[in-house]
């Protein structure tokens, strides 16, 4: 299906679209790829090729740094529409594209202080200039396994040193772990006779040569395979001023007040849905490639349920769509609970959508000939992503409906340590004072 049937495409600029076409002409090279890719755990390394001489690796930095200046819901829906192709590139590009976008919209904040932003604007110029002049890909792990990584500091640390800063620590699941340029590695500097706090979170942009740092462990996964999400481990890792991604503390302050910054994993899954509703329509046809022309369409029971699968596919995108479309810094509480809604929507939804595109199209289709079956992989993946998991959206959601946001923090639960990623209303006097 053309995004044009799905979008309105009034309310995106002609850039936007654009890019949105550009996907759609390469994007059946993905889709060739991604059989092998998804076979072999190997990472899509030609898609990237493509992307960056498309222009895709600047898609949200600042136009007066030679980007696009694209914004994070005009990403969402590119995110999507690469992840109609192959979920695992969409997933990566993520990694990438969130770097830049901590870079771009966290300098942008309004409780950020003049000192602050002095230093960050140093810090985004060096940076910018690797993605824009050399073609740089960037991976962004954080998760150290376990944890919500929001939930309490980073236990990767640093500590000062001459000239700059040594890292040590793990990071779980590094998506494009040995096929990216930069690692952006957040951690927690720390200092004797003080406890790690999250107002010391640092970010670190780590060349992908740095002595000191390996890429261990397996890689093969039930689904999204060709992210290549090996582990790193950091051991005295040197790190100078030139490499500071963000001044010391603003990751904490300004993250809490862009949630929807860490939904930006849901349009690789919303790619994937739309993927299963296609692939139906195009098995119920007899028009799959290599597959007998047989037109399965004259049974009511397959009729009903890709009926079905639309409904709940055009469900999804709705909410979703709005909700990144709305997207900015310092949202209101109905706002967020919206992006709450829609990253729930469509991290449940697309397992649905792989189910139910089973059921239609029958056993054959699950042949690894064909792509239903990386499909449906795939996308149970989704629900297990942390800082969003589909638990942590439940209690967030079900919390800021029957308390006030006031009250929250006092309710006892067994997930409480959870909620510290929960979004609270801004300090419109922090924000003053820091103007």
């Amino acid at each position: 299906m053309n995004f044009s049937e799905y979008y309105d495409l009034t309310r995106f600029r002609p850039a936007h679209v654009d890019m949105l076409h550009r996907i759609n002409e390469f994007g059946p090279k993905f889709a060739e790829r991604a059989p092998k890719h998804d076979e072999e755990a190997s990472f899509p390394t030609e898609n990237y090729n493509d992307l960056r001489d498309a222009g895709f690796l600047k898609l949200v930095i600042p136009e007066e740094f030679g980007g696009d200046g694209f914004t994070l819901g005009e990403y969402a829906t590119i995110g999507a529409e690469i992840g109609k192709y192959c979920g695992a590139t969409a997933l990566t590009f993520n990694m990438h594209t969130s770097s830049m976008m901590w870079l771009r919209f966290m300098y942008e904040m309004d409780n950020l202080t003049p000192d602050e932003r002095t230093a960050f604007k140093r810090m985004r110029e060096l940076q910018f200039a690797k993605v824009v002049n050399d073609g740089a890909i960037f991976s962004q792990p954080i998760s150290e396994g376990g944890t919500n990584w929001t939930s309490e500091p980073i236990k990767t640390n640093c500590r000062r040193v001459d000239g700059g800063w040594l890292i040590n620590g793990f990071k779980k699941f590094a998506s494009l772990a040995g096929h990216c340029d930069y690692y952006s590695i957040v951690c927690t500097e720390h200092f004797d006779g003080k406890e790690p706090a999250h107002e010391d979170t640092m970010d670190f942009a780590v060349h992908k040569d740095a002595p000191g740092l390996s890429i261990v462990g397996d890689w093969d996964p039930i689904g999204m395979r060709g992210t290549v999400s090996r582990d790193l481990i950091l051991k005295d890792v040197f790190v100078s001023e030139d490499d500071l991604m963000m001044p010391a503390g603003v990751f904490g302050k300004t993250l809490s007040q862009w949630p929807h910054m860490m939904a930006t994993l849901s349009p690789a899954y919303m790619g994937v849905a739309q993927s299963a509703y296609d692939f139906t329509v195009e098995y119920l046809r007899g028009e799959t490639p290599g597959q007998p022309p047989i037109d399965r369409r004259v049974y009511p029971t397959k009729r009903a349920t890709v009926g079905k699968m639309f409904q709940k596919l055009t469900e999804m995108r709705s909410i979703w769509t709005n909700a990144f479309l709305e997207a900015k810094p310092f949202p209101s509480k109905a706002e967020v609970m919206r992006i709450y809604a829609a990253q729930y929507a469509v991290m449940e939804g697309v397992q649905e959508m792989a189910a139910l595109a089973i059921r239609t199209c029958g056993g054959q289709s699950m042949l690894k000939t064909l792509p239903l079956e990386r499909i449906y992989r795939d996308s149970r993946c989704g629900a297990l992503m942390l800082p969003y998991t589909t638990e942590i959206m439940e209690d967030y959601l079900s919390m800021m409906s029957v308390y006030d946001m006031d009250d929250i923090d006092k309710v006892n639960s067994e997930t409480v340590s959870a909620r510290i990623s929960m979004w609270r209303p801004a300090d419109d006097t922090a924000k003053t004072e820091a103007a």
